[in-house]
């Protein structure tokens, strides 16, 4: 497994690949290819200058990217942009600045089908939380797979204080 901070856009245009190839694939096959790499080649420019921003990318044999992990830590002032305004209002502002402001927020994770069922997934967040135990992630609510995946690898669900929405947020096992 490599380890990337912002050197990571040394490789940008192949990770780029990999996360169209994972992010347009079912339950996310209803996104435009173009704009989803368009969309995730730039925000990979300004996610990797983040503080505390890295990278963790496990190749296969033939050198290809298999899976990857992206993240960095939850800045203070909690964001609004994104989907970080439906975190504030599923969570409340008391549950967002204990648990997640200053942990390590995995921002994308992505296994390509030919490397799934291989246990890559459970490693690359093992990984990515080894160094920061205190870490959170959010994802899609129609995203049932990926959702029951989390709950199996020991990721939580906090309690929900406002209204549901489209997204469900998980914390590290402790």
């Amino acid at each position: 497994m490599q380890s990337y901070g912002a050197d990571v856009l040394e490789i940008a245009d192949e990770l780029t690949d990999a996360y169209v190839e994972v992010f347009t694939a079912p339950p996310w096959s209803h996104r435009d290819p173009e704009e989803t790499r368009r969309a995730f080649r730039a925000r990979l420019d300004g996610d990797a200058r983040r503080d505390g921003f890295r990278a963790l990318v496990e190749r296969s044999a033939d050198g290809a990217i298999a899976g990857f992990v992206t993240g960095w830590t939850t800045p203070s002032p909690f964001r609004t942009d994104r989907a970080y305004g439906k975190v504030l209002e599923r969570l409340g502002a008391q549950q967002v600045e204990e648990l997640l402001v200053g942990a390590f927020e995995i921002d994308e994770l992505g296994v390509l089908k030919s490397a799934r069922g291989t246990g890559l997934g459970r490693r690359l967040l093992a990984a990515a939380v080894e160094a920061h135990p205190r870490a959170w992630l959010l994802t899609w609510d129609q995203a049932h797979d990926t959702i029951a995946f989390y709950r199996r690898v020991g990721w939580q669900e906090p309690p929900v204080h406002g209204p549901e929405t489209d997204i469900v947020v998980f914390l590290a096992p402790t």
